[in-house]
This record gives structure tokens, sequence and C-alpha cells, in this order.
């Protein structure tokens, strides 16, 4: 029985470890992120569950974080579920694609709040990045999809 206990705790030690744990955010404490001065590039993707090109293109977002880890690059995830779909559809969603890069899930109701002071740009359409390096004082935003090979190009600016 002691064999089985420790089997049972050690696979969900290892499924705990290898990924992430979505945790609400205010636009307020993401904000202070986003504005944090540091030398490294965060690519800060805007996406949900229900966005099809979205979840498509987590698997090259997830490869730039795990192959850049050492150049300083991170990638955030910020969903824009609803808070209350938390655990049944992020959470969910993050497992089954094994995401191990930091998820945030935005515990905003007002889109209209916090859109314009991401980007001016930006329609409020998803998927949508922010790459930014406060300390180099570089900021790029995109509203469309990315591939790795762009993503590549985009971090290396």
């Amino acid at each position: 029985m002691k064999k089985y206990l420790f089997l049972f705790f050690l696979i969900l030690s290892i499924a705990s470890f290898s990924q992430s744990k979505v945790s609400l955010i205010s636009f307020a404490d993401l904000n202070k992120k986003i504005n944090q001065k540091n030398d490294t590039t965060y690519i800060y993707n805007f996406w949900a569950t229900w966005c099809g090109p979205c979840v498509k293109e987590m698997p090259d977002f997830e490869s730039i974080n795990s192959e850049e880890k050492n150049r300083k690059v991170k990638v955030v995830f910020v969903s824009l579920d609803f808070a209350n779909e938390l655990e049944s559809k992020v959470q969910t969603l993050i497992n089954k694609k094994k995401v191990n890069s930091l998820v945030y899930l935005l515990n905003e109701t007002d889109s209209n709040s916090y859109i314009d002071k991401i980007s001016k740009s930006w329609s409020g359409a998803i998927p949508a990045t922010l790459i930014i390096n406060n300390e180099k004082g570089k900021r790029i935003f995109l509203e469309k999809p990315l591939t790795k090979l762009e993503l590549t190009k985009l971090i290396n600016f």
C-alpha cells in the first residue's frame, strides 16, 4: 500500500511541476509587471480558450519560452476568459497543452478599461501580443496570430 501511495504522490508532483497554475490578476497588477524595468524581454500573449487561432499558436510560444530562457526572454499568457472559467476551461486547456509558461487570467470585466493602455492600436481582437523590453525601450504590439519564425525575428529586435 505504501508503494502505491508513494507512486501516486510522485506522479502528482511531477504533473504539477511540469505545468503552469493559472492565477487571477487585476489589470493594475498586470500593468506593473508590463512596466517593470529590467533587461528581460517579455512576450505577453493575450488569448482565450474559445479563440481557435490563439490555441493553435500556443505551442510556438511555448517553444520560444523553452528555447530562449537563457537569453532572458519570457512568455506570459494572459487569458481573457471569464474569471469563473479559470478551472473549468482555462486551467483545463493549459494542462492539456502542457503549458509551462507563466499564465494569468485577467480578472477584469470591462475590456475598454485596459485595451488602450496595452496599445492604442489594439481593437480588442485576439490573439494579440505585446513584446516589450523596458530597459532597451522596445515595445512591439501585434494583433494577429504569430508563428515561431515571426516570434524569433521579433524578439531579436
